[in-house]
Protein backbone atom coordinates (compact mmCIF):
# COMPACT_ATOMS: atom_id res chain seq x y z
CA UNK A 1 0.00 0.00 0.00
CA UNK A 2 1.09 3.61 -0.89
CA UNK A 3 0.57 6.38 1.46
CA UNK A 4 0.50 9.72 -0.36
CA UNK A 5 0.70 13.04 2.03
CA UNK A 6 0.80 16.04 0.73
CA UNK A 7 0.73 19.68 2.28
CA UNK A 8 2.74 22.57 4.34
CA UNK A 9 4.58 22.09 6.83
CA UNK A 10 2.43 20.38 9.15
CA UNK A 11 2.80 17.37 6.79
CA UNK A 12 6.21 17.60 6.45
CA UNK A 13 7.19 17.76 10.05
CA UNK A 14 8.70 21.28 10.07
CA UNK A 15 10.59 21.39 13.72
CA UNK A 16 9.06 18.15 14.97
CA UNK A 17 12.34 16.68 15.90
CA UNK A 18 15.08 19.65 14.93
CA UNK A 19 14.52 23.14 14.60
CA UNK A 20 14.83 23.03 10.46
CA UNK A 21 12.22 23.58 8.54
CA UNK A 22 13.91 22.28 5.21
CA UNK A 23 16.25 19.90 4.19
CA UNK A 24 18.72 22.70 2.72
CA UNK A 25 18.78 24.39 6.01
CA UNK A 26 20.92 21.54 7.64
CA UNK A 27 24.43 21.66 5.59
CA UNK A 28 24.38 17.82 5.91
CA UNK A 29 21.12 18.24 3.45
CA UNK A 30 21.47 20.90 1.17
CA UNK A 31 20.88 18.34 -1.71
CA UNK A 32 17.40 17.79 -0.91
CA UNK A 33 16.44 21.50 -1.18
CA UNK A 34 13.22 22.26 -0.35
CA UNK A 35 12.27 18.52 1.04
CA UNK A 36 11.42 18.44 4.68
CA UNK A 37 14.19 17.49 6.79
CA UNK A 38 14.86 13.61 6.97
CA UNK A 39 14.94 13.53 10.55
CA UNK A 40 11.54 15.72 10.96
CA UNK A 41 10.34 13.48 8.26
CA UNK A 42 10.80 10.25 10.32
CA UNK A 43 8.69 11.00 12.93
CA UNK A 44 5.98 13.37 10.91
CA UNK A 45 2.85 12.27 11.41
CA UNK A 46 2.56 10.73 7.81
CA UNK A 47 5.39 8.18 8.52
CA UNK A 48 4.15 7.36 11.99
CA UNK A 49 0.51 6.49 9.82
CA UNK A 50 2.83 4.38 7.14
CA UNK A 51 4.35 2.53 10.06
CA UNK A 52 0.66 1.85 11.42
CA UNK A 53 -0.51 0.57 7.92
CA UNK A 54 2.54 -1.31 6.49
CA UNK A 55 2.37 1.29 3.83
CA UNK A 56 5.14 2.93 1.90
CA UNK A 57 5.05 6.55 2.67
CA UNK A 58 5.01 8.88 -0.49
CA UNK A 59 5.12 12.42 0.82
CA UNK A 60 5.19 15.63 -1.05
CA UNK A 61 4.51 18.39 1.74
CA UNK A 62 6.59 21.42 1.64
CA UNK A 63 6.83 24.10 4.31
CA UNK A 64 5.36 27.07 2.91
CA UNK A 65 3.38 25.54 0.56
CA UNK A 66 0.13 27.09 -0.97
CA UNK A 67 -2.62 24.73 -1.96
CA UNK A 68 -2.02 25.58 -5.98
CA UNK A 69 1.21 23.61 -5.37
CA UNK A 70 -0.37 20.81 -3.25
CA UNK A 71 -3.04 20.63 -5.93
CA UNK A 72 -0.28 20.69 -8.81
CA UNK A 73 2.20 17.92 -7.67
CA UNK A 74 -0.62 15.90 -5.95
CA UNK A 75 -1.81 15.88 -9.54
CA UNK A 76 1.66 15.05 -10.99
CA UNK A 77 2.10 12.00 -8.63
CA UNK A 78 -1.78 10.55 -9.67
CA UNK A 79 -0.23 10.86 -13.46
CA UNK A 80 2.98 9.02 -12.32
CA UNK A 81 1.12 6.26 -11.10
CA UNK A 82 -0.73 5.90 -14.57
CA UNK A 83 -4.38 4.74 -13.38
CA UNK A 84 -3.35 2.40 -10.69
CA UNK A 85 -4.99 3.38 -7.45
CA UNK A 86 -6.09 0.38 -6.10
CA UNK A 87 -3.25 0.13 -3.11
CA UNK A 88 -2.83 4.00 -2.67
CA UNK A 89 -4.43 6.49 0.24
CA UNK A 90 -4.49 10.04 -0.73
CA UNK A 91 -4.22 12.39 2.32
CA UNK A 92 -3.85 16.10 2.09
CA UNK A 93 -3.98 18.60 5.20
CA UNK A 94 -4.93 21.83 3.40
CA UNK A 95 -2.59 24.93 3.83
CA UNK A 96 -3.64 28.60 4.66
CA UNK A 97 -6.69 30.18 1.72
CA UNK A 98 -4.08 32.74 1.03
CA UNK A 99 -0.95 31.35 -0.29
CA UNK A 100 0.19 31.30 -3.76
CA UNK A 101 2.87 30.42 -6.26
CA UNK A 102 4.59 32.17 -8.86
CA UNK A 103 6.08 30.36 -11.95
CA UNK A 104 9.27 32.32 -13.18
CA UNK A 105 10.27 32.49 -16.87
CA UNK A 106 12.93 29.49 -16.17
CA UNK A 107 9.93 26.58 -15.31
CA UNK A 108 10.99 27.12 -11.21
CA UNK A 109 7.83 27.57 -9.37
CA UNK A 110 8.15 29.72 -6.04
CA UNK A 111 5.54 29.96 -3.15
CA UNK A 112 4.41 32.98 -1.62
CA UNK A 113 2.06 34.50 1.13
CA UNK A 114 0.85 37.19 2.90
CA UNK A 115 3.14 36.44 5.87
CA UNK A 116 6.28 36.92 4.62
CA UNK A 117 8.83 34.75 2.49
CA UNK A 118 12.28 32.80 2.92
CA UNK A 119 13.46 34.03 -0.24
CA UNK A 120 12.35 35.16 -3.80
CA UNK A 121 14.23 36.14 -6.63
CA UNK A 122 14.43 40.48 -7.48
CA UNK A 123 12.88 39.57 -10.77
CA UNK A 124 9.37 38.44 -9.11
CA UNK A 125 9.64 41.17 -6.36
CA UNK A 126 6.86 43.54 -8.30
CA UNK A 127 4.84 40.53 -8.82
CA UNK A 128 4.82 39.81 -5.25
CA UNK A 129 4.09 43.37 -4.43
CA UNK A 130 0.99 43.17 -6.63
CA UNK A 131 0.08 39.94 -5.13
CA UNK A 132 0.29 41.28 -1.70
CA UNK A 133 -1.46 44.79 -2.80
CA UNK A 134 -4.25 42.82 -4.38
CA UNK A 135 -5.07 39.99 -1.83
CA UNK A 136 -8.69 39.64 -0.39
CA UNK A 137 -8.95 36.64 2.20
CA UNK A 138 -12.41 35.78 1.38
CA UNK A 139 -12.03 35.80 -2.16
CA UNK A 140 -9.07 33.85 -1.35
CA UNK A 141 -11.11 31.65 0.47
CA UNK A 142 -13.65 31.05 -1.95
CA UNK A 143 -11.24 30.20 -4.61
CA UNK A 144 -9.51 27.76 -2.63
CA UNK A 145 -12.70 25.73 -2.11
CA UNK A 146 -13.27 26.01 -5.03
CA UNK A 147 -10.18 24.19 -5.98
CA UNK A 148 -10.52 21.79 -2.95
CA UNK A 149 -14.11 20.80 -4.40
CA UNK A 150 -12.94 20.01 -7.89
CA UNK A 151 -10.09 17.66 -6.85
CA UNK A 152 -12.45 15.94 -4.53
CA UNK A 153 -14.75 15.49 -6.98
CA UNK A 154 -12.12 13.94 -9.61
CA UNK A 155 -10.54 11.90 -6.95
CA UNK A 156 -13.97 9.92 -6.39
CA UNK A 157 -14.71 10.29 -9.99
CA UNK A 158 -12.03 7.68 -9.96
CA UNK A 159 -12.63 5.64 -6.75
CA UNK A 160 -8.89 6.87 -5.42
CA UNK A 161 -9.62 6.44 -1.50
CA UNK A 162 -8.54 10.08 -0.16
CA UNK A 163 -8.97 12.33 3.24
CA UNK A 164 -8.55 16.13 3.43
CA UNK A 165 -8.69 18.00 6.50
CA UNK A 166 -7.72 21.53 7.49
CA UNK A 167 -4.23 22.22 8.89
CA UNK A 168 -5.03 26.36 10.74
CA UNK A 169 -7.37 27.54 8.09
CA UNK A 170 -11.23 26.51 7.71
CA UNK A 171 -14.28 27.40 5.80
CA UNK A 172 -16.96 28.64 8.33
CA UNK A 173 -17.70 31.34 6.28
CA UNK A 174 -18.21 29.55 3.09
CA UNK A 175 -22.03 29.81 2.91
CA UNK A 176 -22.93 27.01 0.21
CA UNK A 177 -22.32 23.97 1.66
CA UNK A 178 -23.70 21.77 -0.94
CA UNK A 179 -20.70 19.89 -1.73
CA UNK A 180 -21.25 16.31 -0.83
CA UNK A 181 -17.51 15.33 0.79
CA UNK A 182 -18.93 12.19 2.55
CA UNK A 183 -16.61 10.87 5.28
CA UNK A 184 -13.43 12.37 2.72
CA UNK A 185 -13.14 16.05 5.07
CA UNK A 186 -12.92 15.92 8.89
CA UNK A 187 -15.73 19.00 9.32
CA UNK A 188 -14.64 21.22 6.83
CA UNK A 189 -16.63 23.96 8.13
CA UNK A 190 -15.81 23.72 11.83
CA UNK A 191 -13.10 26.08 12.76
CA UNK A 192 -12.53 23.67 16.49
CA UNK A 193 -11.98 21.04 14.11
CA UNK A 194 -8.68 21.72 12.64
CA UNK A 195 -4.98 19.90 13.32
CA UNK A 196 -4.17 23.20 15.18
CA UNK A 197 -7.35 23.26 17.20
CA UNK A 198 -7.36 19.77 18.09
CA UNK A 199 -4.05 19.65 18.84
CA UNK A 200 -4.29 22.39 21.47
CA UNK A 201 -7.39 21.08 22.66
CA UNK A 202 -5.97 17.54 23.86
CA UNK A 203 -2.77 20.07 25.17
CA UNK A 204 -0.02 19.81 22.69
CA UNK A 205 1.72 22.52 22.75
CA UNK A 206 3.84 23.99 19.53
CA UNK A 207 7.40 23.49 19.78
CA UNK A 208 8.39 27.33 20.99
CA UNK A 209 6.38 30.23 21.85
CA UNK A 210 6.99 31.68 18.37
CA UNK A 211 6.05 28.65 16.22
CA UNK A 212 3.34 27.17 14.68
CA UNK A 213 4.93 23.44 15.04
CA UNK A 214 4.21 20.57 16.97
CA UNK A 215 7.15 18.23 18.20
CA UNK A 216 6.67 14.22 17.77
CA UNK A 217 4.42 13.26 20.31
CA UNK A 218 1.82 15.79 18.60
CA UNK A 219 2.75 14.08 15.49
CA UNK A 220 2.35 10.91 17.13
CA UNK A 221 -1.25 11.64 18.30
CA UNK A 222 -2.39 13.12 14.88
CA UNK A 223 -0.86 9.85 12.89
CA UNK A 224 -3.76 7.94 15.73
CA UNK A 225 -6.79 10.38 15.42
CA UNK A 226 -6.44 10.08 11.66
CA UNK A 227 -5.86 6.41 11.67
CA UNK A 228 -8.97 5.60 13.97
CA UNK A 229 -10.82 8.29 11.52
CA UNK A 230 -10.32 6.13 8.44
CA UNK A 231 -11.23 3.08 9.99
CA UNK A 232 -14.29 4.40 11.09
CA UNK A 233 -15.52 5.99 8.48
CA UNK A 234 -13.60 2.99 6.41
CA UNK A 235 -11.87 5.00 3.71
CA UNK A 236 -9.02 2.82 3.53
CA UNK A 237 -8.37 1.11 0.32
CA UNK A 238 -10.03 -2.17 -0.24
Amino acid sequence: MILYVNGDSHAAGAEAANTFAFAEDDPNYRHLGRRPHPDNLAVSWGQQLANQLGAELVCDAESGSSNRRIVRTTLEFIRQRRGYFRDTLIIIGWSTWERSEILDDDGQYWQIGASGLDYLPTHLHDRYRNFIGTINWRRSMNKAYAEVITMHNWLKSRGISHLFFNCNSHFRNIDDRTANWGACYLDPYNPDRTMDRILRKHKFETVNPNSWHFGKDAHCFWADYVLHYLNSNNLLPK
